[in-house]
């Protein structure tokens, strides 16, 4: 059961002519956000507990929960609740915003969200693990430690040679929370970095800035390609055989974008050549992945199962800006990350 939290009716922004306003959340992050009670004082909380219910704070059963806010939030999706949480939504009537824990909003529910009045705002918590979580990866395949476990294993005293990252090249498709953040890594290793995005101009962060239509002309120069842009009509297949024959030979490619941005086909006919030599992928176009899929056995696949964001700090960082937009939110200032109706198609 999730701490009470004790409310003051009296602190409501006259945006909701003094009416609560009805809040949902999970158990677990009003157990996190329990030390901050001021920060939710004026709501009306409901509160989703661990078994899929819908509870006042003093523990009674909510039949009719019709939330005007909603924090999606990590531990949702974690405990398998999260189909739960957007059925409350979907079956409420006075929906205002939700903030989710993603980054992307390419399922359809996010568009049924919208449809609804729903305003969406996604999150950037993650983008520092992501970042890290690229590097780590890279930084494996660039120094081959493998290798030197091998010669140890074997008593061999060998020099094993490696790659500095400061003499590679990176193509970073997408320049949004993600790609920044690891661009802003790269950035003292030396690496020289271009990004993709649609929006014309040159980012302190990049050494260049080039458009989506324009990739083909920088793959044949770049060592390492990070997918780290949104699902859409324009993004799906991107890595498609002809991406891939003109990726330099020998060349990294790492996905934490989403599975359908690559042909998952043609990657493995690139493999086969050596364009890239090696695939990281964190997503996969069907996720699980099948048992009797090739990705789990090729020799130079790195697969983890959609793990890039379980870095320590995401969940901190959602809550705080969770917290930061409801003060937003009640206030009737913009929204940080809000979504563009376009984004899913409306």
């Amino acid at each position: 059961m999730a701490r009470a939290v004790v409310l003051d009716p009296r602190s409501r922004h006259a945006l909701f002519a003094g009416l609560p306003v009805r809040t949902l959340l999970s158990a677990a992050a009003l157990d996190r956000l329990a030390g901050r009670a001021d920060r939710l004082a004026g709501l009306d909380l409901l509160i989703l507990d661990h078994g899929g219910v819908v509870r006042d704070p003093l523990g009674g059963v909510v039949d009719d929960p019709d939330p005007e806010i909603c924090w999606l939030s990590l531990d949702v999706y974690e405990a398998g609740l999260l189909p739960v949480m957007l059925g409350v939504l979907m079956d409420g009537r006075s929906g205002r915003w939700a903030q989710s824990f993603s980054a992307g909003l390419d399922s359809p529910v996010f568009r049924r969200l919208m449809e609804k009045g729903y305003r969406l705002t996604r999150s950037d918590a993650q983008a520092p693990a992501i970042a890290d979580y690229v590097m780590a990866q890279v930084m494996a395949l660039l120094h081959p430690f493998s290798e030197q476990a091998d010669a140890r294993a074997e008593r061999e005293w060998r020099r094993v040679p490696f790659r500095e990252v400061g003499e590679t090249r990176w193509l970073v498709v997408g320049l949004g929370a993600i790609g920044g953040a690891l661009a802003s890594r790269l950035r003292p290793f030396g690496a020289q970095v271009t990004a993709a995005r649609r929006t014309p101009g040159p980012d302190p962060r990049v050494d260049a800035v080039t458009s989506p239509d324009r990739i083909s002309a920088v793959l044949p120069e770049t060592d390492v390609v990070v997918l780290a842009c949104p699902l859409s009509d324009r993004t799906r297949g991107l890595a498609d055989d002809a991406f891939f024959q003109a990726m330099r030979p020998g060349a990294i490619l790492v996905n934490v974008a989403r599975g359908g941005v690559v042909d998952e086909d043609a990657l493995r006919r690139g493999l086969g050549r050596g364009q890239p030599a090696w695939a990281v992928l964190d997503v996969v176009s069907e996720e699980p992945l099948p048992a009797d899929s090739w990705i789990w056995s090729h020799p130079r696949v790195r697969l983890t199962a959609h793990t890039s964001a379980a870095g320590g700090g995401v969940q901190r960082r959602g809550d705080a800006l969770f917290l930061d937009n409801l003060a937003r939110f009640l206030a009737g200032e913009p929204l940080r990350n809000e979504a563009d109706p376009a984004e899913v198609g409306l």
